[in-house]
């Protein structure tokens, strides 16, 4: 691996509905100063729009910047010439066809040069590099909100085929019961669930679905557990096969570790009950910042994507 040894990277985590900007100091692993800045986004908004949430996100951080910018934006994108491809995925369809790299370059302030990532690979790649896989040569890492993000890794580097990794190293590439596994496990499945468990035509979203679980609402709880519990059946063959020593959980949704947790071992220990004891499971250490840290990673870092570990 080469790295580019420069102390400063500005980042950004591009989201649905917001996006948070940062600088990272790759010699200490850690967002300059401690801060990082966030702005609302609409991912239904207008090309024109979407950028300038970007740009005015960006000129609230400090000056001092090397210049070098890395940008984490959920896929579908290229994100080698840094143009969206999305179409019918619900957020983003003005990006198709946009040259983000070309606007912003033109843009942001101080830019030298501008990167693009996965946003899941960039939270699998911060937790890895500073947070709760740190110190571990194979991981799987899961993102829970929108749909299910997820990234392979072994010794820092993408992994994006052989033993046990889905096409492309995308879970949400695989299916349960003859349906797309985000048919049970994304934020609009969850409020689908719950709406039909409950004869609500307008269910409520997943935090308040979380919050009646807490308060003993058997629907809301039966939510989940049915979600986790499939979300870990179709992992645990995949666990078995990568081989990963952590398996470690982010996204909006993971912030209910508490509802999330036990169904997912136990369908880990249905689906492969000699694997089960194997792999830790566990919550994300930086779930707001590991993207921006993985993004500044990956900005530094020749990270080509392996066959196998």
């Amino acid at each position: 691996m080469s790295r580019d040894h420069g102390s400063l990277v500005s980042v950004m985590d591009v989201g649905g509905t917001h996006v948070t900007a940062a600088q990272v100091d790759v010699e200490s692993r850690a967002l300059r100063g401690g801060r990082s800045f966030r702005e609302p986004l609409d991912g239904d908004g207008s090309a024109d729009a979407i950028v300038s949430a970007l740009v005015r996100c960006a000129a609230r951080l400090p000056e001092g910047g090397s210049g070098r910018w890395a940008v984490a934006v959920p896929g579908p994108f290229d994100y080698a010439r840094g143009i969206g491809r999305y179409e019918g995925v619900g957020k983003f369809d003005a990006l198709r066809g946009v040259d983000l790299r070309a606007a912003l370059t033109r843009l942001l302030p101080g830019v030298r040069d501008v990167g693009f990532c996965n946003d899941a690979d960039a939270f699998v790649l911060g937790e890895w590099w500073a947070g709760a896989a740190r110190g571990h040569r194979t991981v799987v890492g899961i993102t829970l909100g929108t749909g299910v993000g997820s990234c392979f890794l072994h010794d820092g580097r993408i992994v994006q085929a052989g033993p046990g990794v889905p096409p492309e190293g995308r879970m949400h590439l695989l299916r349960h019961a003859g349906q797309p596994l985000e048919e049970t496990v994304s934020r609009r499945a969850l409020r689908r669930a719950y709406g039909q468990a409950t004869g609500s035509a307008s269910p409520p979203d997943v935090r308040e679905i979380a919050l009646r679980a807490r308060q003993g609402d058997a629907a809301a709880a039966g939510v989940f557990s049915e979600a986790f519990r499939v979300l870990g059946l179709v992992l645990g063959p995949v666990l078995a096969a990568f081989d990963p020593s952590v398996l470690v959980i982010g996204g909006s949704i993971a912030s209910s570790w508490d509802l999330v947790s036990g169904p997912l071992r136990e369908g880990l220990a249905d689906g492969v009950p000699a694997r089960a004891g194997r792999v830790a499971v566990v919550g994300a250490e930086l779930p707001a910042a590991a993207p921006l840290l993985g993004a500044a990673y990956a900005a530094t870092t020749s990270l080509r994507a392996v066959v196998e570990p």
